[in-house]
């Protein structure tokens, strides 16, 4: 018995130990954890001069905008308010047109004045130019005759501009967004105020005072011609008087 027992034994063993090792069991991969997805970065704000750097030819006026402080004016503007802005830009070939020294005549003032001249404080489309006021007003000031008037009409496809001492036309547009809009022209525009400057009107008479019209009073032909009549009445009664006394001798005299 114990024989068969034993017997038994080996014999399972040895099957064990002859049957194929099972294949180890493999944990399934987890699903990889995907990011969200990122919202789009918002617009950067809109820069003038890179746009103006990214059209090309518009250096000197690129230049002035800087050293006049208007293109951080201009950046601002267009992103802390929904006006809009509307640019005429000058091109190299512009400037260059301009008589010699003219740029280096004028103050840091009349800088800003100029560049100024150039920049309406509001969009305008190309289509909006049939429609509007004249004459415009810049972002110079005062757009009264004489002062910075500037006057844009349209006809056909064509837009006309004129500063009273400069005339041109729109050539191209550079830029458009809806709020910004920048348009090439072959002139600078040249305001009245900085170009042709009208002299001041004199200044009006200082007012009689009241003492000089008395003393002129006192000493007026009225009172010369009462004078002179007092003088006549007085010289006639003094004739009639000693007209008087010879008389009264001559008649003593033929008595006697």
């Amino acid at each position: 018995m114990l024989f068969f027992l034993l017997h038994t034994c080996c014999s399972t063993l040895l099957t064990l130990a002859q049957a194929p090792a099972a294949a180890p069991v493999v944990a399934p991969k987890a699903a990889p954890v995907l990011a969200p997805a990122s919202s789009p970065a918002p617009p950067g704000p809109t820069n003038v001069t890179k746009i103006l750097e990214k059209a090309g030819q518009f250096s000197t006026f690129i230049r002035l905008m800087k050293a006049t402080q208007v293109a951080n004016q201009l950046l601002g503007q267009l992103n802390n308010t929904n006006n809009g802005i509307t640019i005429f830009a000058p091109t190299d070939s512009a400037f260059s047109s301009l008589k010699s020294g003219t740029l280096n005549s004028l103050s840091d003032e009349q800088k800003v004045e100029l560049i100024q001249f150039h920049i309406i404080p509001t969009y305008l489309s190309s289509a909006q130019f049939q429609t509007i006021s004249n004459p415009l007003r810049t972002q110079a000031g005062d757009s009264g005759d004489g002062k910075f008037p500037l006057n844009v009409t349209s006809t056909g496809d064509t837009v006309n501009i004129t500063s009273g001492l400069t005339n041109t036309s729109v050539s191209g547009t550079v830029y458009t967004d809806g709020q910004l809009a920048v348009y090439q022209i072959d002139r600078v525009l040249q305001p009245l105020q900085i170009f042709d400057p009208r002299p001041p009107a004199p200044a009006p008479a200082p007012a009689k005072s009241k003492k000089k019209k008395d003393d002129d009073v006192a000493d007026s032909p009225a009172d010369d011609s009462t004078d002179n009549s007092k003088a006549v009445r007085f010289t006639m009664g003094n004739n009639v008087g000693l007209f008087g006394v010879t008389a009264i001798v001559l008649i003593a005299l033929i008595s006697l």
